[in-house]
């Protein structure tokens, strides 16, 4: 470093040249004073989770609030969102490492949606040359040099560019304020929005967010607390921030209006977070015997109490003025057999087509090749930018979006997710957080399903169609066959002892990421 950081502020992780040019002292000192004002409330809502869980944990269920019914019934519009956002129709999402925002950027989407959760794993490099490459994107400068292929630059009309922060449950123990690791969100967000919302207002951009995980509408309300902190620090016009919230989480789908009505004056409408939705209404309801899952395979969007959260989701945006974007497509090319490619591509086809149909006003994908294909079923159902005159009278109670899916529980089933489990972490462990296995993108949500039915099954016993039970005995036998099948490598063993530990707590953790950041951090 050039210069020492502001006081209070430690830096742990190992500054390499070029790393000074994102951890200036003033790049520093905002994000201080983003931390010191909000890490408090932070505190108390992650403190409010734990609660809540117990609360369930003891036999209540989540239910729409009555302190908030006001709300619900009140005459609000969110503010209108700016030009560039109007039009969404497919966005692909994808890490921060230089190629993937280059060839993201240059896919033919309406959205890049740049990650720092779930499709990139935290490690302090990783992080630092995330936020290094998007100040590059932002500019125009960035480029990356292939060493057969030659240089990959921007196009002239690039994807415009979200970015989405940590959740507010992962620390960045790298960074210390006042003796604390800062908040990785803040991290995330801070220094993005530091770096580059002057430059993104001078080409007429506009600094965009996604937000992970919110369990509530008093999460949302911090998040609202820092945008209008962080804008009036930087000299920014209120409102200038624009975020989606992923509505990721089962407590979250009964608070869909409240949470809009928080960032009423910074929203840029909700998204269907599918996968991390599976995992969450699993998480949530994990003490009731009478919520076991089936076969992960067959917790699709079809599922009465998808359909339930999605419909929910559009009803709400639609009411209130907000986009309804649709859900991933985790499917994947197929090179090597085109019987099976074709059956991918048919199946994201399908997933499209009901999405647009339902009146979403965008969806998306995980590979530049699905790009394509989702927005030619888009431009053929939705004409104009959005769906926002289209209307829905749907009724959905409580019920609806507790019913439990149903499907096969077949040990196949359960080997794929100790499969799916192990081969992640083993490379989110070796810093890739983004993994293609057995032809789909699987990420952290998708993994986070895996092993949290797994806990699920082994803890009420759960019965397969043929009659067995998932016992402590027979997770190990197959877990050591399945392991036996995997090549070596130098976070295997590692990964294998973490997902055990994940799938047989006593209680279920609650981030599989939370679990394992330990073995991510590298301190001077």
């Amino acid at each position: 470093m050039t210069l020492p950081p502001p006081h209070g502020v430690i830096i742990r992780g190992p500054v390499r040249p070029g790393d000074e040019a994102v951890l200036t002292p003033e790049a520093l000192a905002f994000l201080a004073a983003l931390v010191r004002g909000h890490r408090g409330t932070l505190a108390t809502l992650l403190q409010r989770r734990k609660d809540l869980q117990s609360w369930y944990d003891g036999g209540k269920l989540p239910v729409f609030l009555s302190r908030t019914e006001d709300i619900r019934r009140g005459d609000w519009r969110v503010a209108p969102v700016p030009a560039p956002l109007l039009d969404r129709r497919v966005e692909i999402t994808g890490p921060v490492d230089r190629k993937m925002i280059i060839n993201a950027l240059n896919s033919g989407a309406s959205v890049f949606m740049a990650d720092f959760e779930d499709a990139t794993s935290p490690t302090w490099a990783n992080l630092l040359d995330g936020q290094a490459n998007l100040r590059d994107a932002v500019r125009g400068t960035i480029s990356y040099e292939h060493s057969t292929k030659g240089t990959y630059r921007l196009v002239d009309r690039p994807a415009v560019l979200f970015v989405r922060p940590r959740g507010l449950h992962l620390p960045e123990a790298h960074l210390l304020i006042d003796g604390q690791p800062c908040p990785g969100s803040l991290f995330d967000f801070g220094l993005f929005l530091f770096h580059n919302a002057r430059a993104q207002l001078d080409r007429g951009q506009v600094p965009a967010f996604y937000l992970p995980k919110l369990e509530g509408h008093l999460e949302a309300k911090w998040w609202n607390d820092v945008f209008v902190d962080a804008q009036q620090r930087l000299g920014l016009p209120q409102g200038t921030i624009k975020a989606t919230v992923l509505v990721e989480t089962l407590p979250a789908s009964f608070q869909i209006e409240e949470i809009l009505y928080q960032l009423r004056d910074h929203s840029a409408g909700l998204n269907c977070g599918r996968w991390d939705y599976i995992f969450s209404y699993i998480k949530t309801v994990r003490a009731h015997p009478e919520f076991l899952l089936p076969d992960r395979s067959d917790v699709t969007m079809t599922q009465p109490m998808m359909l339930a959260y999605t419909t929910r989701v559009i009803q709400v945006c639609h009411r209130r003025g907000a986009h309804a974007m649709g859900g991933m497509a985790a499917q994947i090319p197929i090179k090597d057999d085109a019987t099976a490619n074709e059956a991918a591509l048919a199946k994201v086809r399908a997933d499209k087509l009901r999405e647009v149909q339902a009146g979403h006003d965008g969806t998306w994908v995980a590979h530049p090749a699905l790009v394509p294909i989702a927005k030619a079923i888009f431009d053929e159902h939705m004409p104009g930018p959005h769906q926002l005159d289209r209307q829905r009278d749907d009724t959905i109670t409580a019920g609806d979006l507790l019913r439990v899916p149903k499907g096969k529980r077949t040990e196949e089933g359960l080997r794929h997710n100790i499969r799916v489990g192990i081969q992640y972490l083993e490379a989110w462990l070796a810093g890739n957080g983004c993994v293609p296995l057995y032809h789909l993108m699987e990420d952290a949500a998708t993994a986070e399903i895996s092993r949290a039915q797994l806990w699920q099954w082994l803890h009420h016993r759960a019965a397969l169609d043929d009659g067995r039970h998932v016992t402590p005995e027979l997770f190990r036998a197959l877990h050591a066959d399945e392991l036996s099948r995997l090549a070596p490598s130098p976070t295997l063993e590692l990964a294998s002892r973490l997902f055990v530990d994940l799938c047989t707590a006593e209680e279920l953790p609650p981030f599989l990421t939370l679990a394992a950041y330990d073995h991510l951090t590298t301190f001077t």
